[in-house]
């Protein structure tokens, strides 16, 4: 019989890191949940590691699915009420499940409940309270960089960052799972935006708590990282956005454009030439709506420093 709970951890050489997340797990006050670890392609002994944890389902990729397939893999081999989603270097406290199951199951109405992630390395300060988006579609963590006292309230919000979130799996039977053609980053955001136009709403819940280190994987300066998510963020829009949105998509767009190339960066326009190239079945899938929570637009000189890529 399947627990209330499938926790899914995707991970990619990741083992220290993954390791370290497990051994929280078994902290976990709740306890009525399985462990599905997806071994994506990964170069070091990570399937030797997880001998030592014998309650994980181990599913091995011959090579590197991303994220979003590696996840959608885990959520299939179980049949769960809920679905955790947690990367490989997030790291639970004890309370973490209790309370996104607590917040949950008070409220039908809730597809996704959000966690607190606060930077592993410097604990009091905000990584993450959940995911905002304004009109030009441009998604970033709440309170990001701010002391976590800022951060106490619980509230509804647009998404859960899928680093650290709990679904309810009748939320993703009826919104689809990630977009694997993503492969990496703002899966969440497109998941959550799908979600919202379905009805469904999200909660962010401030004592459910995760230490998270960032950027393990990929780096975060990384050219394939804003590659992706330049591509991605078009792709979420096409897929998701109401046309009146579009002109402050443009506008912002071209201003995240120019910045970087000024800088010298040219990774964010390839990574929008590679959306403009793929875009086709997106437009064909379009099924746009407007998120039921939606933050102000920053005023436009201040794009820059909240685009991240």
């Amino acid at each position: 019989m399947d627990a209330l709970v499938t926790v899914v951890i995707p991970t990619w050489d990741g083992r220290e890191r993954l390791r370290r997340c497990l051994e929280a797990l078994r902290k976990q006050t709740f306890r009525d949940f399985d462990v599905v670890v997806i071994v994506n392609g990964s170069r070091d002994d990570t399937v030797g590691m997880l001998s030592r944890y014998p309650e994980a389902q181990v599913i091995v990729n011959p090579r590197n699915l991303g994220f979003a397939a590696a996840v959608n893999q885990g959520i299939r081999s179980t049949g769960g009420d809920y679905v955790a989603v947690l990367n490989d270097d997030a790291f639970p406290e004890p309370r973490w499940l209790e309370a996104l199951l607590r917040v949950m199951g008070s409220d039908p109405g809730l597809g996704a409940c959000a966690s607190l992630m606060v930077f592993a390395h410097k604990p009091d300060t905000v990584q993450s309270a959940g995911i905002a988006i304004d009109r030009a579609a441009i998604a970033w963590d709440r309170f990001r960089g701010k002391p976590v006292s800022v951060a106490r309230k619980t509230r509804e919000v647009f998404g859960a960052s899928a680093g650290a979130a709990l679904y309810r799996r009748s939320m993703l039977e009826e919104v689809g799972l990630f977009d694997e053609r993503f492969f990496a980053y703002l899966e969440d955001v497109d998941l959550a935006w799908r979600a919202q136009i379905a009805g469904w709403r999200c909660r962010y819940v401030p004592e459910a708590v995760v230490h998270h280190l960032t950027g393990a994987s990929l780096g975060e300066d990384s050219s394939l990282k804003k590659q992706l998510k330049a591509r991605n963020k078009l792709w979420t829009a096409v897929k998701n956005a109401p046309a009146e949105y579009f002109p402050f998509i443009l506008a912002y767009d071209w201003a995240a454009i120019l910045y970087s190339l000024a800088k010298g960066d040219v990774h964010p326009l390839l990574g929008r030439w590679k959306a403009l190239k793929g875009m086709r079945p997106f437009l064909a899938e379009r099924r746009p709506g407007s998120p039921r929570v939606l933050e102000p637009l920053v005023p436009f000189w201040r794009v820059p420093a909240r685009w991240g890529g």
